[in-house]
């Protein structure tokens, strides 16, 4: 996978096609929220999120992607239906910081839920 499909895996929550490709350094900062720190909490968070996204149905959608180096942008929508009524809807920006093996190193999200 290219470092764009990766982070565009992870931003979508398709978290297993990624897991490999986590350093075991790896930071992730849910600005405002949260930060996960090494390979496992970063998994472990994820495992906890794919769990949420399974009861729901999702809709994602990327509106931008920006590559340059080994930094890769995604900013998009996630709306989550329930019954087919909206759960919640978040607008989210995800920067992918990459080392030199094309392992995810840094991912800040910026997360916005619509009231």
């Amino acid at each position: 996978m290219t470092k764009t499909e990766i982070a565009k895996a992870f931003s979508n929550g398709e978290f297993e096609k990624t897991n490999k490709f986590i350093s075991d350094t790896a930071v992730w900062t849910v600005v405002e929220e949260d930060t996960f720190i090494g390979k496992q909490a970063i998994i472990d968070n994820c495992e906890q999120v794919g769990s949420y996204f399974k009861s729901v149905t999702t809709n994602f959608k990327t509106l931008n992607i920006i590559a340059d180096g080994n930094k890769v942008v995604i900013n998009g929508t996630a709306e989550f239906l329930r019954d087919n009524k909206r759960v919640s809807f978040v607008s989210a920006c995800d920067v992918y910081e990459f080392n030199e093996k094309s392992e995810i190193q840094k991912i800040t999200s910026y997360c916005i839920q619509s009231k």
